[in-house]
Order: C-alpha cells, then sequence, then structure tokens
C-alpha cells in the first residue's frame, strides 16, 4: 500500500509581491505543481476569481477591498477580509486539507489560523519577516524625540513587545519553520513549538555569471543593492559607503540600486554616483546581479536574504553585516566579507584592489549558491508536516515520502568558467 501526500492549505501573507515571502511562496506552488502534490494557495490578489484547478494545485485569489490600507508600496492589509470566509470556507470542504500553513499574521494569515481551529486542522506557521525589528526601526522618527537613554530603553522594549505578540501568534501552530538557526531557537524558546530550519533555494539557471553583458571598456566597478529601500533595511549606510570609499581614493566606482521604497528620493539625492533602474524581474534582474562586481547588503533585520543568494549565483560576492540571515549565507573571505556597519567601505576597498583574490570569491560563491536547492528546502517543509499529521507514519500507516530531488535542480550541471573580462 502506497502512501498518499499530504494535502496542504496555504495561505501567504503575499504572493504577487516583490518580497522574500512571495518569493518563496510562488516556488512552493511550483515544486507542488512540478511534483503533482495535493495543494491549494489562499492568497490576496488585484482580481477576485473562482478556485482555479491546475492538476493537484488549486488556486483561490481573493482581492482587498477599499478598507485597506499600504503598509509597502505594492503590500495591503484588509480588515475586513473576513467578507472572504463563507467561500474561503466551501473551498476547503471541497479541497479536504490535511493540515494548514501560514506565513505570518496578515489578514490572510489570521483568517487561515482561525479555519485550522474552527475545522480542528494542524497548523503549521513559517517565520519569513523580523516584524519586530521593523517596528522598532519604523519608531525611530517618535524615538529621536526621546533623550538618547531613554529612546534606546523605548526602541528595545518596543521590540520585546513586538516580539512577544508574534510568539503568541505563531504558539498556536504545531510546528514552526524560520529560515536561519538563530530564529529557530528562539522561536522554539519563546512559543515552546518545535521550528524546522527552511532556508531558500535559487534557480542556478536563471541568475548566473553567463548573464553579465558589460563590456571590455566599462572599468568603473559596479557595488549592488538589491531590494526595498526602506529604513529597516538599514539603506542610508550606502551614503556613508560613497563617501568612505571617496576618501580612501576610490572614484571609479558607481552603485546599482535595484527596488523601490520609501528611502528611494532620499538615497537619489546622496547617491550622485548611483542609478536606479527601479524595480526589475526575469532576465533583466539576472543581468542586472551578473553585472555587479559586489553586492552591498546592510540590511540587519532580513531573516535569510534572497537577493544575498542570487548574487552568489550570478557570481557576485556579497558584504553583509554580522546581524539577521544573510551572514548565514555568506562565508567570510570566502563568498564575501562579514563586518559591521564601520567596516564595509574598507572591507570593498580591499576585495576590489586584489583582482586574484575577487576572482577567487567569486567562482566561490557561485559554488556555494549551486547547493541550495528549492526541491530540497519543500521535501523538508513536507517531511516535518507528517510529524504534526495523526494519518502519516504512525503504527501499521505507510508513511509518504517527499519527492526525490528533480534533475532540474540539481547544481553540477551549473558550473561555469569566468571569462577573461570579469574584471573589465
Amino acid at each position: 500500500m502506497t502512501a498518499s501526500p499530504p494535502r496542504v492549505a496555504y495561505f501567504p501573507d503575499s504572493f504577487h509581491e516583490i518580497n522574500g515571502v512571495a518569493h518563496t511562496s510562488r516556488h512552493f506552488e511550483d515544486f507542488a505543481r512540478r511534483h503533482n502534490l495535493p495543494f491549494l494557495c489562499v492568497r490576496a490578489g488585484d482580481r477576485a476569481q473562482a478556485v482555479v484547478e491546475d492538476g493537484s494545485v488549486w488556486s483561490l485569489e481573493l482581492p482587498r477591498g477599499f478598507l485597506s490600507f499600504a503598509l509597502e508600496k505594492d503590500l495591503r492589509f484588509d480588515p475586513a477580509y473576513l467578507r472572504h470566509m463563507p467561500l474561503i470556507g466551501e473551498v476547503l470542504d471541497r479541497f479536504q486539507p490535511d493540515l494548514i500553513h501560514i506565513t505570518g499574521p496578515s489578514e490572510v494569515g489570521m483568517l487561515g489560523a482561525g479555519l485550522a481551529h474552527h475545522l480542528e486542522l494542524p497548523l503549521a506557521a513559517s517565520w519569513h519577516t523580523n516584524v519586530h525589528e521593523y517596528l522598532a526601526r519604523r519608531s525611530n522618527w517618535f524615538l529621536r524625540l526621546l533623550p538618547q537613554r531613554q529612546s534606546a530603553s523605548t526602541g528595545q522594549k518596543i521590540e520585546d513587545l513586538a516580539m512577544a505578540a508574534a510568539s503568541i501568534f505563531y504558539s498556536g501552530a504545531r510546528v514552526l519553520f524560520a529560515p536561519n538557526p538563530d530564529l529557530c531557537a528562539r522561536l522554539q524558546l519563546t512559543t515552546g513549538r518545535p521550528c524546522h530550519l527552511m532556508p531558500r533555494g535559487v534557480d542556478a539557471e536563471l541568475f548566473h555569471p553567463a548573464k553579465r553583458r558589460r563590456g571590455p571598456h566599462d572599468r568603473n566597478k559596479i557595488l549592488g543593492f538589491v531590494g526595498r529601500l526602506s529604513v529597516e533595511k538599514n539603506v542610508a549606510l550606502l551614503a556613508q559607503v560613497q563617501q568612505e570609499l571617496e576618501k580612501l581614493g576610490l572614484t571609479d566606482f558607481r552603485f546599482l540600486i535595484v527596488g523601490h521604497g520609501a528611502e528611494e528620493n532620499w538615497l537619489r539625492q546622496h547617491l550622485p554616483r548611483a542609478q536606479f533602474p527601479g524595480i526589475l524581474r526575469g532576465e533583466a534582474l539576472a543581468e542586472a546581479y551578473a553585472g555587479m562586481d559586489l553586492l552591498v547588503f546592510p540590511s540587519h533585520t532580513d531573516t535569510f536574504g534572497n537577493v544575498v543568494l542570487e548574487a552568489l549565483a550570478s557570481g557576485v560576492p556579497a558584504i553583509v553585516t554580522p546581524s539577521g540571515g544573510p551572514c548565514t549565507i555568506v562565508r567570510d573571505r570566502e563568498t564575501g566579507r562579514i563586518v559591521p556597519d564601520d567596516e564595509f567601505a574598507t572591507a570593498i576597498a580591499a576585495v576590489l584592489a586584489d583582482p586574484a583574490r575577487h576572482d577567487q570569491m567569486r567562482h566561490a560563491a557561485r559554488a556555494h549558491a549551486l547547493t541550495a536547492s528549492w526541491d530540497k528546502v519543500f521535501r523538508d517543509v513536507y517531511s516535518a508536516y507528517q510529524t504534526i499529521l495523526p494519518n502519516f507514519g504512525r503504527e501499521g500507516q505507510p508513511c509518504w515520502q517527499p519527492p526525490a530531488q528533480s534533475q532540474k535542480s540539481s547544481s553540477a550541471q551549473f558550473a561555469y568558467n569566468y571569462p577573461p573580462s570579469a574584471h573589465n
């Protein structure tokens, strides 16, 4: 007797937007489709649509209403999303899930958690965003009004209270997932729930050094940043890096800032050496990465750092901080540098001043990225699901095994020899 795979109803915070949750969610749905797994994705979108069945994968996309308000340029929250409960309930009744998986305390996530409780289904939850750190940094406008000592203590209290509230929400799940080991350990401690590591994969065919399109006469070094241009990404440090590099006598460099956000106008004013192409996708994004000489990513709040992994796959070493998820991706002095804010400029200058070392880092970055497989990520997620499902893997019941890694996601076939013009 062969066991059937668990039927998963997935409620992501975002799906179409440009962020880590949406990026992971799209790959999760693709994984289920590739391996013919029963998977229902309930998500917010710009248009209402009836449930769409694409083989074993179902999707239900429901709009946010006029009461919704912006959290980011392309991310909103609808306090009246509960109005979709009857339709979602009907679809769940047809789909018959074995478990519900949410990605955070959005209106979609809260609805998913409530339905899991109502239907007495096991709940899984993955942590994607350090909401406690985001809230603390977005309170800076208020904290700056306070005396320095009081500002620091108040900021820490805001962060601690936000983490406590998030932990209460996540403790409603029976199994948790987080993208880096430190966060996993912290969630286990604050929620009392088991937490499994859920890193990220990368499309090593799309993000590839061969996408480099710079001509041999372009001898400027390109320092890249990809992501949301917001205060929690610490993007103001880029202006400081520019000033410090100029003080060190470097003039043959420019910034390439890919993304959008509230800090864009400030960056345009303070980064005269920068280009701002906006949001890039697909081949345009891959070419932008491949044209960089270094990725400069000063965020302290990212739980993983998808853009860092994409840069490494493109043969671009990364300069990151010792805080958050990116430092778990970069191998210091091998695939980039892990340094505090005040050492970014000197680290960048040192790498660029040594072409042989830079070349070694580029090769090592690509090789390291090739070990990151989306199939491996989601196979491990499905393995963890079975620890909370009463009818899978118990005595007398066959245990379903996640599908083997597909040939397409095998890393060995994507090795690449750099052209002599890699430093041009």
